[in-house]
């Protein structure tokens, strides 16, 4: 991986790294004033890693794949939980990484995903097998 996919992987890893420790920090000192939120953030870091992880890998058998379900969850996570955040306020008393579409990481939850899907678009992974490549030819 080099260039753009060093720095989305860069960038998905620091978020992983932002979740993770926010969500540590919110479960253990004040769970039982925003659980809900708080299990949203703990959800979103495990979808960076799972992410970060997956692009890494997305050359080896079936990691692109499971970048395209993390990046499409995260997309879906941000926008449905920023949605649920501007038009039911109460269910978040406290932000999480998605709420207000992640307003308080600089709005890089909602471009973020944006990038990995277009990335994933334009690196798919080469075809391995010569039967493969033989396969598209005749076709």
């Amino acid at each position: 991986m080099t260039g753009i996919g060093r720095v989305l992987v860069i960038v998905y890893a620091v978020m992983a790294l932002a979740a993770t420790g926010r969500s540590f920090v919110q479960i253990f000192r004040q769970f039982d004033e925003a659980p809900f939120a708080y299990s949203l953030s703990a959800l979103a870091a495990v979808v960076y890693v799972l992410a970060t992880l997956a692009l890494v890998l997305a050359n080896r058998r079936g990691w692109y794949a499971i970048a395209w379900i993390a990046i499409v969850f995260e997309l879906t996570g941000v926008v449905v939980v920023g949605a649920l955040s501007v038009f039911f306020p109460d269910l978040f008393p406290h932000d999480t990484v998605w709420s207000m579409f992640g307003r308080g990481y600089l709005f890089i939850p909602l471009v973020l995903p944006v990038f990995g899907i277009w990335w994933l678009r334009t690196h798919r992974p080469a075809l391995r097998a010569a039967g493969s490549e033989r396969a598209e030819v005749t076709a």
